[in-house]
């Protein structure tokens, strides 16, 4: 090796490292491989998320459903009345709530989801059973790699 080289080579070496390191992890990392990631589940599957991933809890609307019925009254007429007071204090953020919870529950079906926890990637490839999605989406990216 020459001298030259070899007097800035542990500085060069570092600064290829710092560079290189990120950028291969970002390129290796599952979540840049998968342009839509689905994660359908409900509150008795965890599952361990990456952060992007969008989240279906299939049992979200009951549980929301639960909320707004607990502690009713027996007399029908003031249950109704106590049900329209929550949903107007819950105001909009309650109805995206809902409107979300079985917007979800629709979408999972549309595509055809048959157990969970279910990770789907770009509405195409799914992978049941993983509780990790990151696992999920690197075992799909395998598959794409060795199937195109």
């Amino acid at each position: 090796m020459p001298a030259a080289f070899s007097r800035f080579a542990p500085g060069w070496r570092t600064l290829s490292l710092a560079v290189a390191l990120p950028a291969a992890l970002a390129v290796l990392s599952p979540a840049t491989f998968a342009a839509d990631v689905l994660v359908v589940t409900d509150s008795r599957h965890s599952v361990k998320i990456m952060g992007g991933e969008r989240l279906i809890e299939l049992d979200e609307g009951p549980r929301i459903e639960a909320e707004l019925s607990a502690s009713l009254p027996t007399d029908p007429d003031q249950a109704t009345a106590m049900v329209k007071r929550r949903l107007s204090t819950g105001g909009a953020d309650l109805q995206r709530r809902i409107a979300s919870a079985y917007q979800g529950v629709t979408d999972a079906w549309s595509l055809g989801i048959t157990s969970i926890p279910a990770v789907v990637v770009d509405q195409r490839y799914v992978v049941y059973g993983e509780p990790d999605v990151a696992r999920a989406v690197a075992r799909i990216e395998q598959h794409r790699r060795t199937q195109p």
